[in-house]
């Protein structure tokens, strides 16, 4: 009996309908992407606008149609983490124990960065196209046991922007791929794309551990905290707007490249 629910739910997280969803989401996610890289370029001009997950979601929602966009948003996501969990519980199977377990872990991760986002679009369709007004620094040090949190959340943001940085320097992104028939110029399109795109993630995600980190050991809940931060504290820096345009430019790639991984994600 156990095995035959087991099966049923592998087949339906399998199933054409739910992967067609999870190709959306990194679509969604790639739009995400290229609209942070939007506007970064306008705080690198001085512009005050947020440039985290939830700004971007933000400038989505003020659109014609926009809450609507949100929660097609939020079901193309929540298929791709159901995708993701399903790819960490019964994929990888014919691999080494140790290789297994890496990549169902790093399934598990992409899932919770998947969720997280769908969770903010959801948050923010609910309230009508506005972003929520208590910060997540202020949120978390509400808890029991805050201030760890907010710590441990800023070294898993470093430890994921790290790896982030090893996906674009080594390709490995390229092992989740199916470019079989994508032609060689396309094929070295992708690559290219996504050792700039996982790069610069990497880079800009950094920055925003950094503030989580310093929140932690101030145990400051009005700490800015977050990818926007980390952005606009590089923006006042000496050549900040220079280098805050090339992240922006790398964020940017990244977004293209997503549209490809949509296309290409093996299934």
């Amino acid at each position: 009996m156990a095995a035959n629910v087991q099966d049923t739910a592998k087949d339906v997280v399998h199933s054409a309908p739910v992967r067609a969803l999870g190709r959306a989401g990194l679509v969604a996610y790639g739009v995400v992407h290229m609209l942070i890289a939007a506007l970064a370029v306008q705080v690198a001009f001085g512009d005050s606008e947020q440039v985290d997950k939830s700004g971007a979601l933000g400038a989505i929602a003020a659109t014609g149609f926009g809450v609507a966009v949100l929660w097609l948003i939020v079901v193309a996501l929540g298929a791709l983490v159901v995708w993701q969990l399903a790819e960490a519980v019964w994929g990888h199977r014919g691999l080494p124990l140790g290789r297994r377990l890496l990549r169902s872990a790093v399934n598990v991760g992409e899932a919770v960065v998947f969720g997280v986002l769908a969770r903010s679009a959801a948050s923010i369709a609910a309230a009508g196209g506005n972003k929520p007004k208590a910060s997540l620094a202020a949120t978390l040090f509400g808890l029991p046991g805050g201030r760890f949190l907010v710590g441990l959340i800023g070294v898993a943001i470093l430890v994921g922007a790290g790896y982030a940085v090893y996906l674009g320097v080594t390709a490995k992104f390229l092992r989740d791929l199916d470019l079989r028939g994508a032609g060689l110029r396309r094929s070295f399109l992708v690559t290219r794309l996504g050792r700039v795109g996982w790069t610069a993630l990497g880079a800009a995600y950094a920055t925003g551990g950094v503030f989580f980190v310093v929140a932690a050991v101030r145990y400051d809940p009005a700490q800015p905290v977050g990818l926007d931060a980390g952005l606009g504290a590089l923006a006042a820096q000496p050549f900040g707007q220079v280098l805050l345009v090339l992240l922006a430019l790398g964020l940017g790639v990244f977004g293209v490249y997503c549209l490809f991984d949509a296309r290409y994600r093996e299934a």
